[in-house]
Order: C-alpha cells, then sequence, then structure tokens
C-alpha cells in the first residue's frame, strides 16, 4: 500500500472479526512506531500488549462511561497500551524548556500514528482511545512512577470494509502565509 493511499483511506474502526493479531503482527506495529521521531531522540514511548482477556476486560472497565470505542475494544483480541516515560521529551535536567509541557504526547503521537498507519497497511484495523481514566489503567497494569498511560489502542481485523471519512476542511482554511490568517 502506498503511503498517500494509506494516509488518505485509514479510519478509526470499532468492531473487529474474531481474527487473534498475531505476535509477530504486534512485533511489526511496534517497530513501526519505533522508527518515529522524538525530541532528542529520547524515544520515550514504552507500550504494553494485553492479551488476557479478563485483563482486556479490566482495561476497558477504566473507558469513560458510553465511550463509543468500548464494544470494539472488548471484541478486539489485542489492546496496546501506548504510555510515555515523562520528565525527558521537552527537558533538559528533567526540566520542561518548552512552554508546552507534556512534549511526549507530541513524540508519542507520532509513534501511534505510524502504528495506526502500519495496521491499516497490513489489513488491520485500529482506533485511539483517550477517553478513559488513565490513573486507573496506570495502576491496574503496574505502570511505574515517572510514566503515563496516554492511549489504548485496540486492534484487529475489521469486521466491515473501511468508510469513506468525514469532509476534511479546505487547504485554504488552515494554510496560511508567513503571518496567521495571511492567505497562502
Amino acid at each position: 500500500m502506498e503511503l498517500d493511499q494509506a494516509i488518505a483511506e485509514r479510519r478509526s474502526i470499532r468492531k473487529f472479526t474474531d481474527y487473534v493479531v498475531s505476535d509477530d503482527e504486534i512485533r511489526t506495529l511496534i517497530d513501526a512506531a519505533r522508527q518515529a521521531p522524538s525530541w532528542a531522540n529520547t524515544q520515550v514511548w514504552e507500550f504494553i500488549a494485553v492479551r488476557d482477556k479478563g485483563l482486556i476486560e479490566k482495561v476497558v472497565q477504566t473507558y469513560a462511561e458510553k465511550n463509543p470505542a468500548t464494544k470494539g475494544s472488548l471484541g478486539a483480541s489485542v489492546l496496546i497500551v501506548a504510555c510515555a516515560k515523562t520528565g525527558v521529551s521537552g527537558c533538559y535536567d528533567g526540566k520542561d524548556v518548552t512552554s508546552l509541557s507534556n512534549w511526549y504526547m507530541f513524540d508519542l503521537g507520532m509513534a501511534v500514528q505510524n502504528l495506526c498507519l502500519k495496521a491499516h497497511a497490513m489489513d488491520l484495523g485500529t482506533v485511539v482511545v483517550g477517553l478513559m481514566d488513565h490513573q486507573a489503567c496506570k495502576k491496574l497494569l503496574k505502570v511505574p512512577a515517572g510514566h503515563e498511560v496516554v492511549a489504548v489502542i485496540p486492534v484487529g481485523r475489521p469486521a466491515a470494509p473501511g468508510k469513506s471519512g468525514p469532509p476534511r476542511k479546505e487547504l485554504a482554511d488552515i494554510l496560511y502565509r508567513d503571518t496567521f490568517g495571511t492567505a497562502f
């Protein structure tokens, strides 16, 4: 699959078949994620592949009520929990040096996008879940201090072909020349 096609066609998938994602497929997804760039090459991401059905249920219980990804997550054969080491990305000597704290979110976002695009290229579906009690999930999965649970990514074979996505804003509405609001 060409990159442009993957970018244009990848969609959030919330319903999966009973296909079991293999350990090799999981390794391939994480390998794609780890190829992402990061602040000063800090590579602050760490991932937990949750396969145990009982533990999957407990992770899903940390989701907010009425989270649209709940049912799909319960039907996935694996949840990939994306974690980040804190106090490193966007920091020098453990102190934020940008006015935007939590720079690890940017680094992890690029890694997760790589993972989701690779999954799509492998005919797998994903959805990025963030509407949840992050601290409860962190405790459940024994994530140590100095790390945060950022997102849960259910992975599986889509139960139905992807639909076309919602319309996108026009370039003229989001791209400016030299200063904000100046037409490009």
